[in-house]
């Protein structure tokens, strides 16, 4: 089954406990971001302690609800600039209540190379997240198949990564 619009929005606003991601590539091509993404790259920045928008606030809901969204994401250093775009954009949401987590591969084996981006609901639901070589994104998939694999590979980007914060300390982002 593939997921779009209302029924991709759907679990978002619909998981009883947790999402979860993994996030594995160094650059995502949301069209959504391009201006944004020219304003970074013009040297313009947000300010994370006023930052504020619809993911932000939907964040503090799901937190007001008792619920977790949370994120690890694969990274090797040199970080490109999509990802100093991100990091940017990775501190009012950790504030607003995401658990974002980096697990840098630099200079070690990738446990998780050859796991695709996923998203996990309530642990017992994986949407499998298609995207191009270019970080283009070309579908979202309902897994058919057993979440057990998943759950480990969850297991194992918790186990391997550091709070986004603690990672960033001395770094230019």
């Amino acid at each position: 089954m593939l997921l779009e619009g209302e029924a991709w929005q759907a679990k978002f606003r619909d998981f009883r406990s947790e999402a979860w991601r993994l996030e594995t590539l160094s650059v995502y091509k949301v069209p959504q971001e391009e201006e944004e993404i020219r304003a970074y790259l013009a040297g313009e920045r947000i300010d994370p302690y006023a930052y504020s928008n619809e993911y932000t606030e939907d964040l503090k809901r799901v937190r007001r609800e008792g619920k977790s969204k949370g994120r690890v994401h694969i990274v090797t250093r040199p970080l490109s600039t999509y990802l100093g775009y991100e990091f940017m954009h990775y501190r009012p949401n950790v504030w607003a209540g995401e658990d974002i987590r980096i697990m840098d591969v630099t200079d070690r084996v990738n446990p998780l190379a050859c796991v695709q981006d996923f998203w996990i609901f309530d642990k017992k639901e994986v949407v499998l997240m298609h995207y191009q070589a270019d970080g283009i994104q070309i579908s979202r998939e309902v897994h058919k198949g057993d979440v057990t694999p998943y759950l480990e590979y969850q297991r194992i980007a918790l186990a391997e990564s550091v709070p986004f914060e603690e990672y960033v300390k001395g770094l230019d982002v």
